[in-house]
């Protein structure tokens, strides 16, 4: 008996398979399919995450920041590769995308402040407004551009301060670069008494800024009066020098400015507050006042009958 239920069996089978034999064939294909579908979505990945990593490199982009996008292309190719090969095998990719992009969407809120730091990084390091090594200003925060990171950008304060600035709020700021130009402008304004001579005080302050070996003399040297200030003749004192020599030209400007000015009796006006003590004058309101109070009426305290 049990060999007649195997040989049933075995019957049962084979005319299954002859009856569902455009079936079988069907799903065999879309498997082979499938798999054809990936294999080939792998290499594409692959290929295309390098050749993007490639590309951003010979562009001097960030090595992170470069394999971080190579790494989210290829990904993002894998995962449309196994859609596409559920769905050739029949399997409905509606609700596995709706999955998808609801991850997508929990993960995009729960890191909107370090995605919105990685975009600003992206585009920091592809426009390159600064580099590590130059002296830059974001909005009030300045120092030495120590690295360039994908979420932040590390500072080094002139006083020896670290500073690690999120790089969203670089881009949505002002970024001020020092560092990039060769040359650099002192802008001085020196004031000088009414009492001196406006053509002799020109000349001095010229002679002293041709003098200086920083100064760039081709870019031009500007002496002029700028403003009749409230206690002073107010000029103005423009020269190019070296980006390198900016502070230490500027010190040596200032101190022979000074240094010529003493030698030729011109003053340098500065605030004063004169006081004026009016002694008599406070003596006198004193006694009128002790006058006032002896002439008083006497206050009658009898009442009348």
């Amino acid at each position: 008996m049990e060999d007649l239920n195997v040989v049933d069996k075995i019957n049962n089978a084979g005319s299954w398979l002859i009856n569902n034999q455009q079936l079988l064939v069907h799903y065999a294909v879309n498997i082979v399919a499938a798999i054809i579908i990936l294999t080939i979505g792998m290499l594409i990945a692959k290929v295309i995450s390098k050749t993007v990593n490639k590309v951003m490199r010979a562009r001097h982009i960030d090595v992170t920041v470069a394999d971080f996008i190579s790494a989210i292309v290829r990904y993002a190719i894998i995962i449309f590769t196994i859609i596409a090969a559920l769905g050739r095998i029949g399997v409905q990719t509606a609700s596995v995308i709706a999955v998808i992009g609801a991850a997508g969407l929990a993960i995009g809120l729960a890191l909107q402040g370090s995605l919105s730091n990685f975009a600003a990084g992206v585009l920091l390091v592809t426009f390159r407004h600064f580099r590590a090594g130059e002296y830059v200003d974001f909005g009030g925060t300045a120092g030495t551009v120590l690295v360039v990171q994908i979420f932040s950008t590390t500072l080094r304060t002139f006083d020896g301060k670290m500073i690690v600035v999120p790089n969203s709020k670089i881009l949505s700021g002002n970024i001020t670069n020092f560092s990039r130009e060769p040359d650099r402008l002192i802008d001085l304004i020196i004031g000088v008494s009414y009492d001196a001579d406006i053509d002799n005080v020109k000349s001095l302050l010229t002679g002293i800024i041709e003098a200086h070996e920083s100064v760039i003399k081709e870019k031009g040297i500007v002496v002029r009066l700028n403003a009749l200030g409230a206690s002073s003749l107010d000029f103005m004192v423009r020269a190019w020098v070296p980006r390198s020599d900016l502070q230490n030209a500027t010190f040596d400007l200032l101190e022979s400015f000074k240094r010529v000015l003493d030698e030729h009796q011109i003053g340098i006006p500065y605030p004063q507050m004169d006081v004026h003590l009016f002694e008599q004058a406070r003596q006198e309101a004193k006694q009128q006042d002790d006058r006032a109070e002896e002439n008083q009426p006497l206050v009658d305290d009898k009442k009348s009958l």
